[in-house]
């Protein structure tokens, strides 16, 4: 198959979030299979600043309304995949790649310069795949103005946050995409008194994925849909979700360059009190014995970190040691700042992301903390197990699908803990059953340990499922 990625970010050139785990990811497995894929990126600073040796390829002219923007487009290939660059430096040669006024008319710049692009190079999809609201309009551009090059390309659209739905002013049909007015007036974009490129991508997409089971679920449901379940009960027979993989190979306890003691099913226990007794080290922290609870993760009230901050004081004061490492909303950072203040001994941060130190955490951590308030996939607890780290989660989105909870009979299955109420309550009650296995059932604790380890998260199960979805659509 020909395969199009359209989306705003992407490893390994620019990462914001697991979208571009996820769109690289999928795209390598993709390659791996046989297929052929291109990604279809904008040409940022950051991706600029990497100094790396880019391909011209063609020029290409953009017409939002009166604005007349053009772009240099350049290509390099990555792990088998063509990487496409959409330059232009009025619309992407800033600090950061979201958070601007203009972000709208930005990515609408993006969105018809990937349509013009692919048919400049004869790319000719047989899937044409769009992740989140940023590139959400192509389908419905293409569609409307009848670009007969697209006439057997069939579209799919993953919805990985819904939380962010493409929001414009209705008239941004006109402004931006030069679309009549009456796609607002007939539904097909229009998404609460404005225009939702999202939505749009839902409407004309042939089929609809999001990132796991179970947070599939929740976006058919008006409490955990931010109101998208509106639009989804229309397309609910084309709306699937598939469970997010990780990277096998850049986390892989046994041949991890970060650790200071690689290890595998048969010496991990040794090789996690190694990578344990580092941490320990590294941050002072007193008795490697104790359990260590960790948390890697941006330190946003969607992370649950209202949860997190009671249950560290509640271990401490239990004598375990906890390692919180992540940047983000400045009231957690001073939250994090006095926890650190108050249990020197006990409770270690970093404010920002190491990468290697992400790994070493990830590999001395008895367990790992990630309460969240909603989460459509997750990475985090995904990367513990494989690591041999229980996470302790709110059964949520793709927690709930990834993470089977130990509820005292199921040690031969259970690789986690988990909780449902988002409460103070069943969070620090969680985690002190969780401290109690450690301590009194070290049989059961070891085993849950090996079932984490034993855990199959890896991308080509995942890539297997979305094969399967494409291939239902060329029948």
């Amino acid at each position: 198959m020909k395969i199009a990625m359209a989306c705003s970010e992407a490893n390994p050139f620019i990462k914001t979030g697991g979208l571009a785990d996820v769109t690289y990811s999928l795209s390598k497995e993709l390659v791996n299979l046989g297929d052929e894929v291109v990604i279809v990126l904008p040409l940022y600073n950051k991706v600029k600043s990497l100094g790396l040796t880019l391909e011209y390829v063609t020029n290409l002219s953009v017409n939002l309304s009166w604005r007349k923007e053009t772009s240099n487009v350049f290509k390099i290939i990555r792990d088998g995949i063509t990487y496409y660059f959409i330059e232009n430096r009025h619309y992407f040669e800033r600090d950061q790649i979201y958070g601007y006024d203009d972000d709208g008319e930005r990515f609408a710049f993006y969105t018809q310069a990937v349509a013009k692009l692919l048919e400049a190079i004869n790319f000719k999809p047989d899937i044409l795949h769009v992740h989140d609201w940023q590139p959400g309009m192509l389908f419905c551009y293409i569609v409307e103005n009848h670009i007969d090059f697209y006439k057997d390309t069939k579209f799919v659209v993953s919805i990985h946050n819904p939380a962010f739905q493409g929001i414009l002013d209705r008239y941004s049909l006109g402004d931006l995409y030069n679309l009549p007015d009456y796609l607002y007036q007939n539904g097909n974009v229009e998404f609460g008194g404005k225009v939702s490129t999202l939505k749009a991508g839902i409407v004309y997409a042939n089929k609809i994925t999001t990132v796991s089971p179970n947070h599939r679920f929740e976006l058919l449901t008006p409490e955990g849909s931010m109101g998208l379940n509106r639009v989804l009960r229309y397309r609910e027979y084309d709306f699937t979700g598939i469970l997010n993989g990780i990277d096998y190979e850049e986390f892989n306890p046994s041949k991890d360059k970060y650790l200071v003691k690689e290890y595998g099913l048969k010496n991990y226990i040794s090789g996690k009190r190694e990578n344990k007794r580092y941490l320990i080290k590294h941050f002072g922290l007193s008795n490697e014995e104790a359990p260590l609870y960790s948390l890697v993760s941006r330190i946003t009230w969607q992370k649950g970190m209202n949860l997190v901050f009671p249950a560290v004081r509640e271990l401490a004061n239990r004598g375990a040691n906890i390692i919180l490492l992540g940047s983000g909303e400045y009231d957690c950072e001073q939250e994090m700042e006095a926890l650190h203040r108050e249990y020197p001994d006990h409770v270690a941060i970093y404010i920002g992301y190491n990468n290697a130190l992400a790994h070493q955490i990830y590999a001395g951590s008895d367990f790992f903390l990630m309460p969240s308030l909603f989460e459509p996939c997750g990475l985090g607890q995904m990367i513990a197990q494989r690591y041999g780290t229980l996470p302790i989660v709110r059964r949520t989105g793709g927690l709930r699908d990834s993470v089977i909870n130990y509820d005292g009979y199921n040690k031969e299955t259970s690789n986690g803990f988990g909780f449902d109420a988002y409460n103070e309550w069943d969070m620090n009650s969680t985690c002190l059953y969780a401290h109690d296995i450690y301590y009194n059932h070290k049989d059961i604790f070891n085993q849950l340990v090996k079932n984490a380890l034993k855990t199959d998260n890896s991308w080509l199960k995942s890539v297997k499922q979305y094969r399967q979805l494409y291939l239902s659509l060329l029948k």
